[in-house]
């Protein structure tokens, strides 16, 4: 798991390819504010980034989940809420795919949480549990970009 903010993107010390992403013009904050909701492709597939609303929940109400094929960089670009995480391997604890690439854990352990503002990003690699959009104080809406990264890019394959 890596953590920064757009704001101060070389304090993050990220690999080299995924600064070069998150440095390009159209990924600054308010780049990514002002784009439309939906799924945005501009490399074709080593990544995609989908953006839109979401409604953050009590703890309790939010699940765990982890991704196997995608590395997740998640910018919050409005609101703020909390991320819980591991950084132990998830992949082995039981766990339902409920869409292609999202595996949720029932009882997981996350002994980590971050809290995010506009500009705040997480990067989760493949394994990786986490607990999204949970609420601050009460529940309420924020905007992200995730971002779904092929591992191979950091591998310089293509």
């Amino acid at each position: 798991m890596i953590t920064g903010t757009l704001h101060a993107l070389a304090l993050a010390t990220l690999p080299d390819t995924l600064y070069a992403l998150l440095a390009r013009p159209e990924c600054s904050l308010a780049s990514l504010q002002a784009m439309p909701d939906g799924r945005w492709q501009p490399e074709g597939p080593d990544w995609f980034c989908h953006i839109g609303d979401s409604q953050t929940a009590p703890i309790d109400q939010r699940h765990t989940e982890y991704h196997r094929q995608w590395l997740d960089i998640q910018v919050l670009l409005a609101g703020e809420e909390i991320i819980r995480y591991d950084v132990a391997d998830a992949r082995q604890a039981p766990a339902e795919e409920r869409k292609p690439d999202l595996f949720i854990v029932e009882h997981a352990q996350l002994r980590q949480q971050l809290h995010l503002q506009p500009g705040d990003f997480a990067i989760f690699a493949p394994g990786e549990a986490h607990q999204a959009l949970c609420a601050v104080d009460k529940p309420a809406r924020v905007r992200k970009a995730v971002f779904k990264v092929s591992p191979d890019l950091l591998r310089g394959k293509r």
